[in-house]
C-alpha cells in the first residue's frame, strides 16, 4: 500500500513523514482475519522444507540404528525422524549450533511446520548429533543412492583428496614433548630466579615472591600431568580441549589443530560418494578409500586420481590387489645427484637379471638380501666400478660410490609413473573434481571448522551432516525440485502402502515353507521306519 500522508499511524505511535513522500505500509498487527491460515497453508508447496520432510520419511530409519535417550516410564523421547529433519534443515541453511536450532524451533515458521510445532531443547538436539555418527553416515549413503538412481554418478572416474577442518582446540592447548620440555625449562629458570631473590630478600616482598613460586610450581605440576598423558597415549602430540585433534600443516607450512577429512568425489557431477574423518595425514589413506569406493560403486572398473600426499608403495599394492587403476601425482625427488643426469630414474632396471645399468653402462647388482626400512623392505644395488669411474663426482658424493635402494613396491610405483605420463590431460581433472565440494562447503557456506568437541566420532557426525546436505543441495539443483519431490513421494507411498503388504506376503510364505518342511520331515521319518522294517524282515527270513 502506498501513502502520501504526512502522518502514518502505527501500533506504537505516529511517525512524521515529509509531505509528498511515498512509502509502502504494512498490515496492522491487530487486524483480525476472517479466514485463519493454517500452518500448512503458510508453507509454499515448493518450499524446501517439504522436500526435507519427504526425504526423511522415505528413509527406513529403524534400520539405521539411531539412538535416542529417554528415561523408562518417564517422558517419551523425540522421534529420530523429527530431529533429523531439524538438522538437515539447519545445515542447509547454515545453522549448525544446537542453541540456534532451538531458537529456530520457536520462531521459524518453516521449522514449526517441519517439526509440527515440537520444540526440543538444545541438549536434546546436541545429544542426537553426538550419539549417532554411524547412523548419520547411513543417511549420507542414501543421498548417494538417490544420485545413482538419477544417474548423477558416472562411476568411471573418481578423485580422492583430504581437507583440514579446524578443531575446537587452540594451538596453545596442543602439546608435544619438545613443547612441554620448553615450558618446563622456562619454569625451572623462573623458580631458580625467584628462590635466589627470596634468599636475598629481607623485606615485605617475601610473601609476594612465595606466591609467585607457588604459582610456578602449580604450572610445573600441570605440565607434568600433560607429559604423563602424552606418554600414556603413545602419540607424538596431545590436545587438551579436543583430545583426538592433531596439529597439522594446512598450507604453505601453516599449521592448525584440526581434523583431516578424506573424501572421494565422482567426476560426473562432483558428488562426494564417501568421507571419513581422521587425525592422520594422507600417506596411508588411499587403500581404504578405494575399498570403500568399490563397495559403493559395486565394481572396480574405475580410475582413481590422487595428489602426491597419497604416494605410498604399500597403498599402490592395495590398489593392485583390488584391481583398481590409480593415478597418483609423482612427488619431487628426495635427493638429487650432483648432476641430475645421474639421478636414480636415469638408471635402467632389468627385471630378468635383477640389476641396474647406469648412464655410463656399468652394471649395479644386489646380493639378494632384503633390508628392512621403517615401513617397507628394499634391496641394495652397487658396483665396484664406481671407484674408478670418471663420472663419479657427478653421480655420487658417497665414498664408496652409488648405491640404489629398490623398494619391494618399486614396480608398482613405476607403473603409476607411466600412467601419469600417458594420461596427463586426464590427471589434470583431479583438482576440479575433488576441490569443487570443498570450495562450496568451506568458502561459500563457511563450514571451515568442526563445530563439535571431545573426539573424532562427534566430528564425524558434524562432517556427516555437511556432506549429506551438500549432496542434497546438488541433487536438487541438478534434477530439479519437482522431479525430486515426485520421486520421494513415490518412495514414501511405497513404504506406507505396498511394503506392509509385501512383508505380510513374505511372512505368509515363511509360514507355508515351515509347514512344508515339517511335512517333509514327517514323511522322511515314515520312509526311514518302513525301510528299517523291510530290512529286519529280510534278515530274520520272513
Amino acid at each position: 500500500m502506498l501513502t502520501t500522508q504526512a502522518h502514518i499511524n502505527s501500533s506504537k505511535g505516529r511517525y512524521l513523514v515529509p509531505s509528498g513522500m511515498k512509502y509502502i505500509t504494512g498490515q496492522n498487527r491487530q487486524q483480525i482475519t476472517l479466514f485463519p491460515i493454517s500452518l500448512d497453508d503458510a508453507v509454499a508447496a515448493d518450499n524446501e522444507a517439504r522436500i526435507i520432510d519427504l526425504f526423511v520419511d522415505s528413509l527406513k530409519l529403524q534400520e539405521f540404528g539411531f539412538k535416542v535417550e529417554f528415561i523408562e516410564n518417564g517422558r517419551p523421547a523425540y522421534r529420530p525422524a523429527d530431529l533429523l529433519k531439524l538438522y538437515i534443515y539447519g545445515y542447509l541453511n547454515r545453522i549448525r549450533s544446537s542453541r540456534q536450532l532451538e531458537k529456530e524451533c520457536k520462531r521459524n515458521i518453516e521449522v514449526l511446520w517441519l517439526l509440527k510445532c515440537l520444540k526440543p531443547d538444545h541438549n536434546t538436539i546436541s545429544n542426537f548429533r553426538r550419539d549417532n555418527p554411524k547412523a548419520i553416515k547411513k543417511v549420507f549413503r542414501e543421498t548417494v543412492r538417490i544420485a545413482q538412481y538419477f544417474n548423477l554418478i558416472g562411476g568411471a572416474l573418481i578423485a580422492g583428496d583430504s581437507t583440514k577442518l579446524r578443531a575446537q582446540n587452540s594451538k596453545k592447548n596442543n602439546f608435544n614433548q619438545k613443547k612441554i620440555d620448553r615450558h618446563l625449562e622456562y619454569i625451572e629458570n623462573k623458580l631458580a630466579e625467584y628462590n635466589k631473590t627470596l634468599a636475598e630478600s629481607d623485606g615485605d616482598d617475601k610473601e609476594q615472591i612465595k606466591k609467585e613460586i607457588k604459582k610456578q610450581e602449580l604450572r610445573k605440576e600441570g605440565y607434568k600431568q600433560i607429559e604423563q598423558q602424552l606418554k600414556e597415549s603413545g602419540q607424538p602430540q596431545v590436545s587438551t580441549s579436543d583430545p583426538e585433534s592433531r596439529q597439522m600443516i594446512t598450507r604453505n607450512n601453516i599449521t592448525e589443530v584440526a581434523y583431516n577429512v578424506q573424501t572421494t568425489v565422482d567426476a560426473k557431477h562432483y558428488l562426494p560418494i564417501d568421507y571419513k574423518v581422521t587425525n592422520t595425514n594422507d600417506s596411508k589413506a588411499m587403500g581404504d578409500m578405494l575399498q570403500r569406493a568399490e563397495n559403493i560403486l559395486g565394481n572396480n572398473d574405475f580410475t582413481a586420481l590422487y595428489d602426491k600426499g597419497y604416494h605410498t608403495g604399500s597403498e599402490f599394492q592395495k590398489a593392485d590387489e583390488l584391481g583398481i587403476e590409480v593415478m597418483v601425482a609423482i612427488p619431487a625427488v628426495a635427493a638429487n645427484a650432483p648432476n641430475r643426469e645421474y639421478n636414480v630414474e636415469k638408471f635402467i632396471f632389468d627385471k630378468t637379471t635383477d640389476c641396474y645399468t647406469c648412464p655410463q653402462g656399468e652394471i649395479l647388482t644386489t646380493n639378494g638380501r632384503w633390508h628392512q626400512a621403517e615401513t617397507y623392505r628394499f634391496k641394495r644395488y652397487t658396483t665396484t666400478a664406481c671407484k674408478t669411474c670418471p663420472a663419479k663426482p657427478e653421480c655420487s658424493k658417497a665414498k664408496c660410490g652409488k648405491a640404489i635402494q629398490r623398494s619391494e613396491f618399486q614396480e608398482l610405483v613405476d607403473n603409476n609413473k607411466k600412467r601419469i605420463i600417458q594420461n596427463k590431460e586426464l590427471y589434470r581433472k583431479r583438482q576440479q573434481i575433488v576441490e569443487h565440494p570443498y570450495g562450496t562447503i568451506k568458502r561459500q557456506w563457511g563450514f571451515n571448522y568442526i563445530l563439535t568437541k571431545k573426539g573424532i566420532n562427534r566430528a564425524s557426525a558434524d562432517v556427516g551432516f555437511i556432506m549429506t546436505v551438500y549432496n542434497f543441495r546438488r541433487i536438487i539443483n541438478t534434477v530439479g525440485l519437482k522431479t525430486l519431490k515426485e520421486y520421494l513421494e513415490t518412495v514414501v507411498s511405497f513404504n506406507l502402502e505396498k511394503m506392509p503388504r509385501l512383508k505380510l506376503k513374505l511372512s505368509n510364505l515363511k509360514v507355508l515353507t515351515h509347514q512344508i518342511e515339517k511335512r517333509l520331515r514327517i514323511q522322511h521319518i515314515s520312509l526311514k521306519r518302513l525301510y528299517l522294517i523291510q530290512k529286519l524282515t529280510v534278515e530274520i527270513g520272513f
